[in-house]
């Protein structure tokens, strides 16, 4: 059955988005201090969107990494003082990850220097694009974020 879907017309969405990620990632690099990575505001900043609490394994699913990347990971934000681990309290085998005053800081610091950044070169229009754009983004997301595994090749394109 063919869904009047055009391959063409799906792989050029899926590429802007993909190049606007690599620019966007490539800016937040700039703005971070030393030794930090976007990889690590990314942490940050899902922290501050889902809240404080988290397993170093579900944070690591979100993210899409395995566990010992994110331990890896969690362990320069603990050496920074952004982030503390501590034993969950329902589960004694398991960590709970939470951000620290200074974790806020950073996350607001970096969001205020992207704002200027990006005050620099967006005008009125450029806003009301994303604005325009956002809604549609967070569909997109949500669809992806249910459907993570690819299905199984059974031969037909």
């Amino acid at each position: 059955m063919d869904s009047g879907i055009n391959p063409g017309e799906v792989f050029a969405f899926f590429n802007e988005v993909a190049i606007i990620d690599q620019l966007g990632k490539t800016l937040v690099g700039k703005i971070l201090p030393d030794g930090l990575h976007p990889s690590h505001f990314a942490i940050i900043a899902h922290l501050t969107r889902v809240g404080d609490g988290k397993t170093p394994l579900a944070i690591a699913n979100a993210m899409q990494v395995t566990k010992a990347t994110m331990s890896h990971s969690l362990k320069v934000l603990e050496k920074r003082g952004l982030i503390q681990t501590l034993p969950s309290e329902t589960d004694a085998r398991s960590k709970q990850v939470f951000l620290t005053q200074a974790g806020w800081a950073f996350h607001m610091a970096a969001i205020q220097a992207l704002t200027r950044t990006f005050k620099h070169f967006l005008r009125s229009e450029h806003h009301q694009i994303m604005l325009a754009a956002l809604p549609g983004l967070v569909t997109i997301r949500k669809l992806l974020d249910e459907n993570r595994e690819p299905l199984p090749d059974d031969g037909k394109a």
